[in-house]
Parts: structure tokens; C-alpha cells; sequence
């Protein structure tokens, strides 16, 4: 491998929203599958059937195919190649739009291959897919915040699907539209929805092959990067969960404190708190850090995620998550300092 040089800087600034969008558009697929609680709907299998092979799908499944994503209007297609061996997952995606960004995982690390730049950015990957990320817990109260329905049957990319739909009872969380491949339980599509009941996001395989024996090759770059830039991403240094004097007041319904953990993130002389909020489907983060005479930007947006910055004494409070603008400012503005 050529030498890696450089930091993060160099690097064009889209990368880092590029590779936030892909976690975040496409986090949607497996939300909300935890809240299977309604009648046996196809083949006589219960709810958590359901789940146990979706579970297992996700984690053991080769596949490949064509991922159609729809964001703001743009609609993008992904080329995806996934490959589970020996527990490491290996994976390759390419956008087919733009500047042909291609990235390439090989267990907890990542390679952003950018033909446009002739450069590739190192960093490290903790979700089990670079696609789809973790599955959300399951202490959510059901009844309490959401509704969950299995809906009817459809066929996406030429396979047998059965819908379901998650409706939330205010407008502090997005409802979702899933759709689960009955033989598999491998998810083809989703769709996030707003208050209004109009997609935010919509992901969609428009063609897949599962199980099929991928040659390794595939997973190799597809253009020569012998002569590209290699650039580090710097590492963070993450403590395991500690305690905090940061409390929120006033969070929304049904939200509550998950975890609180210590970050060093790279060119700040400080730790940065980060504390996980969620409802057992939607989670937000808070970014507590010194902010003291620093300007900020209070409301920011990347597609279905939104972000809510501000001051509180010496220190800047960001909230981020994949919920409605009013979740992120009123968990962000609830926060009191110790």
C-alpha cells in the first residue's frame, strides 16, 4: 500500500458529507423492525421470527445489486457489492453519478477512492455495513410513541415483500415505510416519512442477487490507484461510557439518555462530551465541547438529519440525529450545564 501522509484537511470537505449522508439516508432500512409486535402476517411466522431472520439476513448475507436513493429530489444509484466471511465484512459501493466515488471496506477500515482528485482518505469504520448501520435497540415503548402495522404484500426487484409501517404519535420522530423480503427477510426498501406523510428519503434495491458466490475481484478498486494520494484520517480517542453533571430538563416524549462517553477528537485540546439520546428507534447526539467566543451556525441540514447548535456559558452544545429540526433544537436548548 502507498504511504499514507497528510490529514483530513487536505482532503475535500465533501467527503465527510458524503460519507455522513451514506450512513444517514441509509440508516432508514432497518429502523423500526424491533417494533414487530402485530399478528403472524405471511407463512404463519410471529413477529419476532420476523426479526430473528431479518437479524440474521443482515449479518450473514452475501448480496449484490443496484441501490436507487432518492435525497432532497436527487435521486443517486449505488452499485453494491457485500461479502461476509469469517464474520469480516468486506464491501465495495460506488456512486454512478458525479465523480465516480468509490468506497471500500475491509473490516473496521475504509478506503474513500476519489478519481477526481486522484487521492484515497483511510479512515475507520465502526457499522457493520457501510450501508446499513446498526439496528436500533429495542426498549422502546410501543403504543407510546409509535404504531406498527404490517400492511400488505408487494413485489420489489422481482421478490416477494411484505410492508410495514411505523406512524409516530407527534412530530418529534419520522415514521417509516419498510418493505422485507418474505424469503429472506432482507430489507429492499424504505421510505422515511415527515409529519406530513411525504418521503423524506426513499432507498430502494432496483435489482439484487442474494447469496450468490462473488469472485473477489469484485471488491477490488476499479480504476488503478497505484499513483493516487493517500491520506489518514485522524483517530479519535473514545473512552468507555462515563458519568456526567450534563442533564437535560426537557426532552422530548418518550427520549431518554443512553450513553455518555469522553472523545478526543483531533486539533482540540479538550475531550468532547458526546451523550446518545433515543427512543428506542430515533436517536439523537449531543456534542458538548469549550466554545467560548466561538461562532456557530445554529441550524444546519443533510438530508434527513439535522443539526442545532448553541452557546451555553463557556460551551458549544450540538445536537445531530435523524429526526425532525424541532427534536435536535429542543434537545440541544434542554441540556443544563453543571
Amino acid at each position: 500500500m502507498p504511504p499514507r501522509t497528510g490529514n483530513r484537511r487536505n482532503v475535500d470537505s465533501k467527503m465527510r458529507i458524503i460519507q455522513f449522508r451514506m450512513t444517514a439516508a441509509l440508516k432508514a432500512v432497518f429502523v423500526g423492525l424491533v417494533l414487530l409486535t402485530q399478528p403472524a402476517f405471511a407463512d404463519d411466522m410471529a413477529p419476532g421470527d420476523w426479526l430473528k431472520k431479518m437479524t440474521n439476513a443482515v449479518q450473514t448475507t452475501n448480496y449484490e445489486g443496484t441501490v436507487i436513493r432518492i435525497q432532497d429530489g436527487v435521486a443517486d444509484a449505488l452499485k453494491v457489492v457485500h461479502v461476509v466471511s469469517d464474520g469480516v465484512v468486506r464491501e465495495k459501493v460506488i456512486i454512478q453519478e458525479g465523480d465516480d466515488l468509490e468506497i471500500i471496506r475491509n473490516g473496521n477500515e475504509v478506503h474513500f477512492i476519489m478519481p477526481d482528485r486522484k487521492s484515497v482518505l483511510v479512515d475507520e469504520w465502526d457499522d457493520k455495513s457501510t450501508l446499513f448501520s446498526t439496528l436500533p435497540t429495542s426498549d422502546i415503548r410501543f403504543g407510546s410513541e409509535y404504531d406498527v402495522s404490517i400492511v400488505r404484500k408487494e413485489r420489489i426487484a422481482g421478490r416477494k415483500t411484505i410492508m410495514l409501517a411505523i406512524r409516530p404519535h407527534d412530530s418529534f420522530r419520522y415514521g417509516h415505510r419498510i418493505w422485507l423480503d418474505i424469503a429472506t427477510g432482507f430489507p429492499l426498501q424504505t421510505k422515511l416519512m415527515d409529519e406530513h406523510g411525504e418521503a423524506i428519503e426513499q432507498v430502494k434495491f432496483a435489482d439484487i442477487t442474494l447469496d450468490a458466490e462473488i469472485d473477489i475481484s469484485a471488491l477490488q478498486p476499479s480504476i488503478n490507484i497505484d499513483d493516487f494520494r493517500w491520506y489518514a484520517e485522524p483517530q479519535r480517542t473514545v473512552t468507555n461510557d462515563v458519568a456526567s453533571d450534563w442533564a437535560s430538563d426537557n426532552l422530548p416524549p418518550g427520549f431518554l439518555l443512553t450513553s455518555t462517553r469522553n472523545e478526543r477528537v483531533p486539533g482540540s485540546d479538550e475531550p468532547v462530551t458526546h451523550m446518545m439520546f433515543s427512543d428506542g428507534l430515533a436517536s439523537v447526539s449531543v456534542f458538548i465541547e469549550p466554545g467560548k467566543d466561538r461562532a456557530i451556525s445554529e441550524r444546519s441540514r443533510d438530508g434527513a438529519s439535522n443539526a442545532f447548535s448553541i452557546l451555553a456559558g463557556d460551551f458549544c452544545i450540538t445536537a445531530v440525529g435523524e429526526v425532525p429540526a424541532v427534536t435536535v433544537e429542543q434537545i440541544a436548548r434542554s441540556m443544563q450545564a453543571p
